[in-house]
């Protein structure tokens, strides 16, 4: 753990690299295996390396550097600043990154530029809000269905 901590401290931005592409390629893995139910003989392999690229190259590096904008912008550890920083999260990087994501996917998976432009335009309101369900929605038993989003 300590040199793990040194390795972070010494190079944040490769680690942040580094756990983006290692949790996306692990997302990956678990959406095709447990949600799409592939089985091994048939998980796509290339797609997995490709979101390990997108998280190693342009997740874990643009999120990490955003951070830590955030956290010159808005310094302290407060619940306010908490809440501060997550209304600009949410209000200003959110909607911008997620336009950034899904145009270097459908590049990265070899789509035209009509074509991702058309799958962007189709995407993304349902992906912007799925986003704030996540990021806003209650947890816990006994968290009101009612309350937020339920997505």
């Amino acid at each position: 753990m300590a040199a793990l901590r040194r390795f972070l401290a010494r190079r944040p931005w490769a680690v942040q690299a580094l756990t983006a592409g290692a949790l996306m390629g692990a997302g990956d893995v678990i959406a095709q295996q447990l949600v799409e139910q592939r089985g091994l003989r048939g998980h796509h392999s290339q797609r997995t390396l490709k979101m390990m690229a997108i998280g190693f190259c342009f997740v874990g590096p643009v999120v990490g550097g955003w951070y830590r904008i955030l956290d010159r912008l808005i310094p302290g550890a407060t619940k306010a600043v908490a809440v501060k920083k997550m209304v600009l999260d949410q209000g200003a990087f959110a909607p911008c990154f997620l336009g950034c994501f899904l145009a270097i996917t459908g590049a990265v998976n070899g789509l035209s530029v009509e074509q991702n432009w058309a799958k962007i335009q189709q995407d993304y309101v349902d992906a912007l809000l799925t986003n704030y369900c996540v990021a806003t929605r209650p947890h816990g038993p006994t968290a009101p269905a009612a309350y937020g989003c339920v997505c």
